[in-house]
Parts: C-alpha cells; sequence; structure tokens
C-alpha cells in the first residue's frame, strides 16, 4: 500500500497532496543531487505527540546540504516549523516526516547553474520499517555482495539522496535471495551498515558499533549509545569484521524508520539464540519509553506538537 496524506509543504507553502508535483526536467530526478530526513513522531502516554529529536534531524540536513553545496534557502528555525507544522496539516498523531531538499529544473548537465534549490517536508503515517513481528522476533539478513560508499569516493556524513541507489542494490539482492535486509562492507571489507540502518552488535555483555568514518551518524545510533550508557553498558566504537557478526551473542539495527530491530540471523547462522536478546530488548524497551515521553531525562529530545 502506498502512501497518501492531505498536504505537503513546498517552498514556503502548502499545497493539496495530489497537487504536489515537479517537473520531469527537475535536476535531481536526473542526477539524484539532493539531500533529505527521515523523521518520527510519537504518541506519548499523556495524549499528546511529539517529534523525537527534531533540532538533530534538522540539523543534520544543513549539514548534508553543505556537504553537497547547496543552499536551503530557509532557516534552520523555519523549517523545524513547517515539520511541525506538516503534522498538524495531515492531522497525525504519530507518523514520519521526510523534508527534501532538491535541485528543480531549469538547466540540464552535471552543472546545476542557477537552477533553484527547492524544499518540501512530506509526512505519513508509518508503522514498522522491517515488519511488526520483526521487532520481537528478529529479521534475517546476508552480507551483502555491494560495497557501502567510500569517504573520498562519495562522503559519507551527508544523507544524500543519490547515495540510496547503492542501498536499494543491496536491499532488493537480500530480498531476491530470501533475507530481509543486506548488511554492508567497507571497501576494506569491514562492517558498515545495512542498507538504511546502523548496526550493533553484542559480544560478552559489551555494545559494540563500527567508527563513523563509513556510516552515516545516525540520530538513533547516537540515541542508543547514550541509554546504553546510562544503563551501564559499555560501549565500543570499533571496527568489526564479517566474522564478528557470526560469533555475536546479539544484532540489532537503529534508524528513525527502523528503530530498534534485533537480527536473528546473519548468512544462515543463528544470531545467540536465534531470538531477541537480553540487551537489545533493554535498549529497545528503553528507546520505546523515552520516545512516549515515560522517561524526564529525556524530555529535551521530544518537540510537542
Amino acid at each position: 500500500m502506498g502512501v497518501s496524506g492531505e498536504k505537503i509543504w513546498v517552498d514556503g507553502g502548502f499545497v493539496d497532496w495530489a497537487d504536489a508535483k515537479v517537473h520531469l526536467l527537475t535536476h535531481t530526478l536526473h542526477y539524484g543531487l539532493g539531500v533529505f530526513e527521515g523523521i518520527r513522531c510519537y504518541r506519548t502516554d499523556d495524549g499528546r505527540s511529539a517529534v523525537f529529536r527534531l533540532s538533530e534531524h534538522i540539523r543534520r540536513l544543513f549539514d548534508s546540504a553543505r556537504i553537497n553545496l547547496l543552499e536551503i534557502p530557509f532557516s534552520r528555525e523555519e523549517i523545524e516549523e513547517a515539520t511541525l507544522e506538516t503534522m498538524r496539516r495531515n492531522h497525525l498523531e504519530e507518523g514520519y516526516m521526510r523534508p527534501l531538499v532538491f535541485i528543480g529544473d531549469g538547466e540540464m548537465g552535471l552543472n546545476p547553474g542557477g537552477n533553484a534549490i527547492r524544499v518540501a517536508i512530506m509526512a505519513w503515517a508509518w508503522g514498522a520499517y522491517l515488519g511488526e513481528e520483526s521487532m520481537e522476533r528478529g529479521i534475517r539478513a546476508k552480507v551483502s555482495t555491494f560495497s557501502r560508499h567510500y569517504v573520498n569516493a562519495k562522503m559519507t556524513k551527508g544523507k544524500t539522496c543519490g547515495d540510496y541507489v547503492n542501498s536499494i542494490l543491496a536491499k532488493r539482492e537480500a530480498l531476491l535471495d530470501g533475507y530481509d535486509e543486506a548488511i554492508m562492507l567497507d571497501t576494506q571489507g569491514l562492517v558498515s551498515e545495512a542498507s538504511g540502518e546502523n548496526i550493533f552488535l553484542v559480544r560478552d555483555g559489551v555494545l559494540r558499533t563500527p567508527p563513523l568514518h563509513t556510516v552515516l551518524d545516525g540520530i538513533t545510533r547516537d540515541t542508543v549509545c547514550e541509554l546504553a550508557a546510562d544503563k551501564g553498558i559499555r560501549v565500543e566504537e570499533r571496527s568489526l569484521t564479517r566474522d564478528d557478526l557470526y560469533i555475536a551473542d546479539e544484532i540489532f539495527l537503529t534508524g528513525t524508520a527502523a528503530e530498534v530491530t534485533p537480527v536473528r540471523e546473519v548468512d544462515h547462522r543463528m544470531v545467540g539464540d536465534g531470538r531477541r536478546g537480553p540487551v537489545t530488548r533493554l535498549l529497545q524497551e528503553a528507546f520505546f519509553s523515552v520516545a512516549a515521553g515515560r522517561d524526564p531525562k529525556y524530555q529535551r529530545w521530544l518537540r510537542y506538537l
């Protein structure tokens, strides 16, 4: 089922969902240079709705734009407020928001010239990215034949539209081979991330995740690292090899869409007991507790509608 909604914010104002259209010569459509964010809003226990870590997401959007030489024609404050208002205009208590910065039509070729830099913000209802049952049962993953972007081939700190061709190829390969998700290695053969998620493993009670030089600086990744430290779990950012995955006690993926999703199998090798492990469950519960507004220490991460 496709996504749908009522209103989309485009270049400073709202238009009906069906009227949010672009020209076929839109530069980003042809060449992939654009940036975006994925943001979630949760219904909290007191009945209100709160956007999770909105400021951090919008900061990363502007960082991504700077990396790619895109000048966003709005301030960070304007984009934050427009994101909140998009949720309100679509009458959503919970949902997913997608700010998108793209190059409009005009010049063609690799130099976009003076084409306008345009901004749109969409919102829709979106459940668990990898399936509701996966949040407890876990998913099956395979190590992809496609390598993740190398830092000097394509800068990895930006959330750039065209980068996701790499992710799509890996994801489709995994699905065609009967798996749920792909785990990608960098060009040195070290574990990088999944097609759209950061990766963590647990070994002897220690939480490990690849360093940032070949992975996106995920906001859910950062959240989990802080929550783990608060729970007294040692967190290590270190290089991980493929066989580290095979002997891990637990593995899970993090991302705004995927939230905290356990992995029960990698390349036909069962992870731990083949189900969600205790550390994964603890961090998963802690994450959703924060998102629901139950932990006063982390109220700073919630922006109420």
